[in-house]
Protein backbone atom coordinates (compact mmCIF):
# COMPACT_ATOMS: atom_id res chain seq x y z
CA UNK A 1 0.00 0.00 0.00
CA UNK A 2 1.31 3.33 -1.08
CA UNK A 3 1.54 6.56 1.22
CA UNK A 4 -1.27 7.89 -0.70
CA UNK A 5 -3.59 4.88 -0.86
CA UNK A 6 -2.85 5.26 2.69
CA UNK A 7 -4.51 8.86 3.32
CA UNK A 8 -7.33 7.33 1.50
CA UNK A 9 -7.73 4.28 3.55
CA UNK A 10 -7.30 6.26 6.42
CA UNK A 11 -9.97 8.94 5.89
CA UNK A 12 -12.80 5.84 5.23
CA UNK A 13 -11.57 4.19 8.10
CA UNK A 14 -12.71 7.71 9.50
CA UNK A 15 -15.92 7.89 7.34
CA UNK A 16 -16.82 4.36 8.56
CA UNK A 17 -17.14 5.42 12.29
CA UNK A 18 -19.13 8.35 11.50
CA UNK A 19 -21.14 6.48 9.52
CA UNK A 20 -21.80 3.90 11.98
CA UNK A 21 -21.92 6.44 14.49
CA UNK A 22 -24.82 7.81 12.60
CA UNK A 23 -26.61 5.29 11.64
CA UNK A 24 -27.16 4.56 15.64
CA UNK A 25 -28.43 7.97 16.32
CA UNK A 26 -30.62 7.52 13.37
CA UNK A 27 -32.39 4.68 14.95
CA UNK A 28 -34.40 7.67 16.99
CA UNK A 29 -37.80 8.62 15.32
CA UNK A 30 -38.06 11.34 13.35
CA UNK A 31 -39.87 13.37 16.17
CA UNK A 32 -37.02 12.70 18.80
CA UNK A 33 -34.60 13.69 17.06
CA UNK A 34 -35.87 17.09 15.77
CA UNK A 35 -37.36 17.74 19.29
CA UNK A 36 -34.08 16.85 20.78
CA UNK A 37 -31.09 20.01 20.05
CA UNK A 38 -28.25 17.65 21.21
CA UNK A 39 -30.06 14.99 19.24
CA UNK A 40 -30.15 16.88 15.90
CA UNK A 41 -26.90 18.87 16.86
CA UNK A 42 -25.25 14.96 16.83
CA UNK A 43 -26.95 14.31 13.20
CA UNK A 44 -25.60 17.62 12.11
CA UNK A 45 -22.21 17.10 12.83
CA UNK A 46 -21.99 13.74 12.20
CA UNK A 47 -23.06 14.12 8.68
CA UNK A 48 -20.13 17.61 8.19
CA UNK A 49 -18.12 15.29 9.05
CA UNK A 50 -18.81 12.81 6.83
CA UNK A 51 -18.86 15.01 4.03
CA UNK A 52 -16.03 16.62 4.72
CA UNK A 53 -13.99 13.17 4.76
CA UNK A 54 -15.37 13.12 1.51
CA UNK A 55 -13.87 15.92 0.41
CA UNK A 56 -10.82 15.31 1.52
CA UNK A 57 -10.60 12.18 -0.23
CA UNK A 58 -12.13 13.74 -3.48
CA UNK A 59 -8.99 16.56 -3.10
CA UNK A 60 -6.72 14.06 -2.28
CA UNK A 61 -7.02 12.17 -5.65
CA UNK A 62 -7.29 15.23 -7.64
CA UNK A 63 -4.42 16.53 -6.17
CA UNK A 64 -2.37 13.23 -6.69
CA UNK A 65 -3.84 12.61 -9.98
CA UNK A 66 -3.10 15.61 -10.85
CA UNK A 67 -6.09 16.33 -12.15
CA UNK A 68 -7.73 19.81 -12.71
CA UNK A 69 -8.57 21.39 -9.50
CA UNK A 70 -12.12 22.04 -9.48
CA UNK A 71 -13.31 25.47 -8.23
CA UNK A 72 -15.37 24.38 -5.25
CA UNK A 73 -16.02 21.14 -3.67
CA UNK A 74 -19.33 20.19 -5.21
CA UNK A 75 -16.82 19.62 -8.43
CA UNK A 76 -14.74 17.79 -6.78
CA UNK A 77 -17.36 15.15 -6.88
CA UNK A 78 -18.13 15.73 -10.66
CA UNK A 79 -14.03 15.40 -11.24
CA UNK A 80 -13.90 11.82 -9.85
CA UNK A 81 -16.75 10.74 -11.80
CA UNK A 82 -15.52 12.60 -14.96
CA UNK A 83 -12.13 10.25 -14.25
CA UNK A 84 -14.15 6.68 -13.62
CA UNK A 85 -13.13 6.91 -9.49
CA UNK A 86 -16.66 7.69 -9.07
CA UNK A 87 -19.38 6.74 -11.41
CA UNK A 88 -20.45 9.28 -13.35
CA UNK A 89 -24.33 9.22 -12.73
CA UNK A 90 -23.52 8.90 -8.95
CA UNK A 91 -21.20 11.75 -8.74
CA UNK A 92 -23.89 13.81 -10.37
CA UNK A 93 -26.27 12.49 -7.72
CA UNK A 94 -23.85 12.99 -4.82
CA UNK A 95 -22.41 16.43 -5.59
CA UNK A 96 -25.19 18.70 -3.50
CA UNK A 97 -24.58 17.21 -0.60
CA UNK A 98 -21.89 19.95 0.01
CA UNK A 99 -24.50 22.66 -0.54
CA UNK A 100 -26.90 20.49 1.96
CA UNK A 101 -23.39 20.92 4.63
CA UNK A 102 -23.06 24.28 3.98
CA UNK A 103 -26.13 25.40 5.33
CA UNK A 104 -25.90 23.29 7.80
CA UNK A 105 -22.63 24.51 9.22
CA UNK A 106 -24.52 28.23 8.29
CA UNK A 107 -27.72 28.36 9.34
CA UNK A 108 -26.97 29.46 12.91
CA UNK A 109 -25.71 32.97 10.80
CA UNK A 110 -28.10 33.26 8.15
CA UNK A 111 -30.20 30.09 6.75
CA UNK A 112 -33.02 28.14 8.52
CA UNK A 113 -32.87 24.49 7.95
CA UNK A 114 -35.87 22.56 7.80
CA UNK A 115 -35.20 19.76 9.90
CA UNK A 116 -37.93 17.61 9.06
CA UNK A 117 -36.38 17.81 5.41
CA UNK A 118 -32.78 17.37 6.25
CA UNK A 119 -33.83 13.92 8.26
CA UNK A 120 -36.00 12.35 5.53
CA UNK A 121 -33.65 12.91 3.00
CA UNK A 122 -30.34 11.93 5.05
CA UNK A 123 -32.42 8.27 6.08
CA UNK A 124 -34.12 8.38 2.26
CA UNK A 125 -30.34 8.52 0.91
CA UNK A 126 -28.05 7.10 3.42
CA UNK A 127 -26.98 3.95 1.74
CA UNK A 128 -25.23 6.33 -1.10
CA UNK A 129 -22.55 6.79 1.97
CA UNK A 130 -21.63 2.78 1.58
CA UNK A 131 -21.53 3.72 -2.36
CA UNK A 132 -19.20 6.28 -1.64
CA UNK A 133 -17.04 3.97 0.34
CA UNK A 134 -17.30 0.76 -2.00
CA UNK A 135 -16.50 3.06 -5.22
CA UNK A 136 -13.14 4.57 -3.83
CA UNK A 137 -12.06 1.10 -2.59
CA UNK A 138 -12.98 -0.60 -5.82
CA UNK A 139 -11.00 2.31 -7.72
CA UNK A 140 -7.71 1.48 -5.17
CA UNK A 141 -8.29 -2.28 -5.47
CA UNK A 142 -8.39 -2.00 -9.67
CA UNK A 143 -5.15 -0.22 -9.62
CA UNK A 144 -3.32 -2.08 -6.91
CA UNK A 145 -4.14 -5.15 -8.84
CA UNK A 146 -3.02 -3.72 -12.34
CA UNK A 147 0.37 -2.57 -10.43
CA UNK A 148 -0.32 0.72 -11.37
CA UNK A 149 0.22 3.31 -8.82
CA UNK A 150 -3.41 4.54 -8.37
CA UNK A 151 -2.73 8.24 -7.20
CA UNK A 152 -0.12 10.22 -8.54
CA UNK A 153 2.93 9.44 -10.77
CA UNK A 154 5.31 6.47 -9.78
Amino acid sequence: MTFTQEFAITKLTSFKGYQLELSSILQSSDRDSMASQPLFHAIERLFQLMVDAMIDINQHFIRELELEIPEDFFSTFTALGQHGILQKEFALKLAPIVGVRNRLVHHHQYEKVDRALFISNLRKNFTDFDSYQYQIKKYLERNETSGDNPIGPN
